[in-house]
This record gives C-alpha cells, structure tokens and sequence, in this order.
C-alpha cells in the first residue's frame, strides 16, 4: 500500500460534510472523495434515496473492492480524503479503518432530522448514521486512543481554530487555503449532487453557525429521542 495519509470522515447527512470536502480538497496536497460507499449502501438498503439507479450505475456496489481500489487504493497525492457517510458503514469490514485517520463529524440529530426529511420524508434513526458514529467512536476509546470529533456547530463558531486543531491531530499542517473554495460543482462530487448539493454549490466558505427553522415533523420526534443520547456522546469529545 502507498505511503499516503488516508483520512475518512464519518458523517452523518445533511450535515457540512460537503463544504468540509471541499475545504479539503483546497489543499494543494490532497485528493479527495465524494462517499465512495454508496453505491454499496443503496445495493443493500435503498431508502428511497433520489437518484440511486444513477448511483449505482457511477460507483461499484461490492465494498470489499472499493476498499481495495479507492480506499486503500493508489492516490496521486499524499493525503487522501474521503468524504464518508458513517450509515454506508452497515455490512463494510471495518478492519480497514486501522489503515485510515477516522474522523467523527456530528451535526445536533434535530436539525439534521429536520433537513433530511425534505428529501427521505420516512427517515428514522437509521439514517442519521449517529449509531455508526458512536461505534467508532467506542472502537477508538476502546483501544485507548483519542478520538477526532468535529461538531458542526463549533467548527463554524472558530473555522481557523477547529481545522488547525484537525490537522494537527491527523498529523498535519493547517492551511488557510481550507476556508475557502470556488462556487459552483466540482470534478470530485457524486452523480447524486444535482439531488443534495444546491447549497454548497452556491458557496464560496463555510457560513455562520445556524439552527434550522424548518418544523420536525411528528413522525420524527422517535426517532429525535433516539439519537440525543447518542449525539450528546459524541458532543462531549468534539474538538474545540
């Protein structure tokens, strides 16, 4: 395997996880990834997400090979980044995650339950990837090591302080270059962009630190209730 620094961040949706990729992707000595596990995902466990046939069609289902070829796979750079839905986890060997930085991004489930019900209206627990996190999460601490959680909110409260503080603990040197990016696609986004990606696309660097104020709906306050206790663990190792 080549001598790249490969970093996963975990994420649950509708959360920054783009605009985090494409901070990433400014640095001059990194490639990245748009969630190469998907395709994989959606062959096992759909959820009516839009433009799976598209996505199944981009990427390969079998996830022993897109760790093999993308994951673990040759990288022109020294640092890999790949952009990662922690629920795309379900059914992946995990013994791979030893060769990769592993990164924790967690939003507060309200807000992001809120959002992701636009676009998957019977979205539960399942889909917050939030029980995936907390597993590695547990992995990490487990093996007494310290684990790397990014909380969205405090990311976008100090940009500066919360990446530099990321960077040195995979082992790098931040860059300003991070804060920004050029508006519009890139190369690197998933066919599913044109379905979630209105937003960052009309971006240029990350915005300031917001709450939703689209109502939850009835049908997701189980599922609310499920996952706090689950995000208020990771919440309490997140990066300040």
């Amino acid at each position: 395997m080549q001598d790249v620094k490969r970093i996963q961040c975990w994420s649950g949706p509708r959360n920054i996880s783009t605009a985090l990729m494409y901070s990433w992707r400014q640095r001059a000595d990194t490639t990245v990834v748009d969630e190469p596990l998907y395709a994989h995902y959606l062959h096992n466990d759909d959820r009516g997400h839009p433009g799976a046939d598209e996505t199944m069609a981009s990427q390969s289902t079998d996830a022993d090979a897109v760790i093999r070829d993308v994951i673990l796979g040759p990288c022109p750079t020294p640092v890999l980044y790949l952009k990662q839905m922690a629920h795309h986890l379900r059914g992946v060997d995990r013994s791979h995650l030893a060769h990769t930085e592993n990164l924790i991004l967690t939003r507060h489930p309200r807000d992001m339950l809120a959002s992701l019900s636009v676009q998957l209206p019977e979205c539960d627990l399942r889909d917050t990837g939030l029980v995936e996190c907390v597993e590695l999460l547990d992995a990490v601490l487990a093996e007494g090591g310290r684990p790397v959680v990014i909380d969205s909110q405090a990311l976008l409260r100090d940009l500066a302080g919360v990446l530099a503080q990321v960077c040195e603990r995979v082992g790098l040197d931040f860059d300003e270059a991070m804060l920004s990016w050029p508006a519009g696609p890139k190369p690197e986004d998933g066919v599913w962009a044109q379905y979630w990606y209105d937003n960052v696309h009309s971006s240029t660097g990350f915005g300031p630190p917001t709450s939703t104020s689209r109502p939850l709906p009835a049908r997701q306050h189980a599922a609310l209730e499920q996952a706090l206790p689950l995000y208020e663990r990771l919440a309490a190792h997140a990066v300040h």
